[in-house]
């Protein structure tokens, strides 16, 4: 078994990789209370395993056709102290992969190109190895500008 492991998912039609090591857990989130005048993307807080979560819509941060309502899927990570949902269309496996560069000449978009660290290819099709904290971040970009 090569490569390190990634957990598979997907966002926005597209297959992503996020590295296992900032994984805390994949959940369904169901209730949200909204957060009032938090970045547009925070679509409000969750009880998870008695502590609160800021759940997030990452198709708004990556500008893509808004997601689903109801149950979502969410990949939680921990950054800077603080517990984020990140939500995705789909968690579909854990697996080892090996990381590339992103091939030159493809066109990420602004977006997708200040979160992605990497590519990768599984059963013949293409992934995005996506780093959470930088999509967290975005958040704190967008505020900037």
């Amino acid at each position: 078994m090569s490569g390190t492991l990634h957990l598979l998912a997907r966002l926005g039609g597209q297959a992503i990789a996020v590295p296992a090591e900032m994984v805390e857990s994949v959940v369904d989130i169901d209730a949200v209370v909204p957060a009032p005048r938090s970045h547009p993307a925070v679509r409000g807080l969750a009880a998870l395993r008695s502590r609160v979560v800021t759940v997030v819509d990452t198709w708004q941060l990556l500008d893509l056709p808004a997601g689903g309502e109801g149950t979502q899927r969410a990949i939680i990570t921990v950054v800077d102290g603080h517990h984020h949902a990140m939500l995705v269309e789909a968690l579909e496996d854990v697996a080892p992969i090996d990381v590339l560069p992103i091939p030159t000449g493809l066109a990420l978009g602004a977006r997708w190109s200040r979160v992605a660290t990497g590519s990768a290819e599984r059963d013949g099709e293409p992934l995005l190895v996506i780093d959470l904290a930088a999509l967290v971040g975005a958040m704190a970009d967008d505020a900037r500008d």
